[in-house]
């Protein structure tokens, strides 16, 4: 197990060496999704967008790897990054550019929230507010959910939610906790709860996504969007769910949250392969050619991480952290590009989305950014958490 300082510190100078050469590569434009042939490329022209814009939902973990690499390095040249990055995001939202999904969590948590963290600014802060604001604009009151894709009207995305959204509350939490108006932590516990009690099947497997009537809040079925099926459990999904969870309880103290986390938690656990990394749908297992998803590994290690820092000391407290352990060993030797010069990932082979044949065994942002946080939890255990 990659238990020492000097793995943990090798792990993560291989890191920053990378970032610190894609800073110049990425300073004016914005990475893809995913690689191409293990390769970041400028983001594609999209929907009127030039390439390199920021749109989509995966910019916001660029800047948060800077940030992270701020902390790691202390050097300069990532703050002023960061800071430009937050004046970027800000003209997102003030020009309305691709901000109507539930995703604005990943992007202004990262985009503007962790710098507030770090440097007190004003300005920061209140972009933040105003992405929660808009993300409240996709609320229903009646079924207290919020609606992930799609317009507020569109009969086939309308009262659908998905497990990615956990991961997007921490925005809510945080803007009612500075400004402390109570209606952003009502509707962001409320979402929480009915993922909590609709998404997670009873043996602790999760559906992507689940549709309720928005009128009324009657809950209506499961279907996926990047699974295997309907039935299956995306191992990503699955991973939102275990690290998403755990911050819900951060915010509300609410023990169901906690619970639940652990039930996803041993779920996931009990369908990995041998070596701890999961293939792109937890329904597939050793011996067969689908694709391993680095990514769900990476978030999933990060949400053990936190659920052992959470729990009541004990023999699970332990399981948790040895099962992050055992991933994060395997994603260092066999996933990461620690001895690899060509590409300009951290964390290959991970799977966008399988059923659409895009960015499949390619690295992506999202790996690359949880990958390097669970690096960081390990390195500094006293870490502060962005979300």
């Amino acid at each position: 197990m990659p238990t020492t300082t000097l793995e943990i510190t090798g792990a993560i100078a291989a890191a920053l060496k990378k970032i610190w050469a894609n800073l110049t590569t990425f300073a004016d434009v914005y990475p893809h999704d995913y690689t191409t042939h293990n390769v970041y490329l400028p983001r594609q022209a999209m929907n009127g967008h030039s390439a390199g814009s920021n749109v989509g939902w995966t910019t916001g973990f660029w800047p948060g790897l800077m940030w992270l690499v701020y902390e790691l390095s202390g050097k300069l040249e990532y703050r002023q990054a960061g800071m430009l990055q937050a004046q970027r995001f800000a003209t997102r939202l003030r020009e309305g550019i691709d901000i109507d999904h539930h995703d604005l969590g990943f992007l202004y948590t990262l985009a503007c929230v962790a710098p507030w963290r770090l440097t007190g600014d004003d300005t920061v802060r209140h972009t933040a507010i105003q992405a929660a604001d808009q993300l409240l604009r996709r609320y229903f009151e009646h079924a207290g959910i919020l609606q992930a894709w799609g317009c507020l009207d569109d009969p086939y995305e309308r009262g659908r939610v998905i497990a990615d959204s956990l991961m997007n509350l921490p925005l809510l939490y945080w803007a009612g906790e500075v400004t402390g108006a109570m209606h952003y932590i009502r509707a962001a516990r409320r979402h929480a709860s009915q993922i909590r009690d609709h998404l997670v099947r009873p043996d602790g497997s999760t559906f992507h996504t689940f549709y309720f009537d928005p009128e009324t809040g009657v809950p209506l079925y499961g279907k996926t969007a990047q699974g295997a099926g309907d039935n299956s459990c995306w191992s990503r999904g699955q991973a939102w769910t275990i690290y998403g969870f755990v911050l819900s309880y951060n915010y509300t103290r609410d023990d169901s949250f906690l619970q639940v986390a652990c039930h996803v938690a041993d779920y996931f656990l009990a369908h990995l392969p041998e070596d701890g990394v999961a293939y792109w749908d937890l329904v597939f297992t050793d011996g067969g050619t689908e694709e391993r998803d680095s990514s769900a590994a990476a978030i999933a290690v990060c949400g053990l991480l936190e659920l052992a820092r959470r729990l009541p000391v004990g023999t699970e407290v332990e399981r948790y952290r040895f099962a992050a352990l055992w991933i994060i060993d395997s994603l260092i030797k066999k996933y990461s590009t620690m001895n690899n010069s060509a590409s300009n990932a951290l964390l290959l082979h991970g799977v966008y989305s399988k059923p659409d044949g895009i960015g499949v065994d390619e690295g992506n942002l999202w790996g690359d950014y949880f990958y390097l946080e669970a690096l960081m939890r390990l390195a500094r255990p006293d870490w502060k958490l962005y979300w």
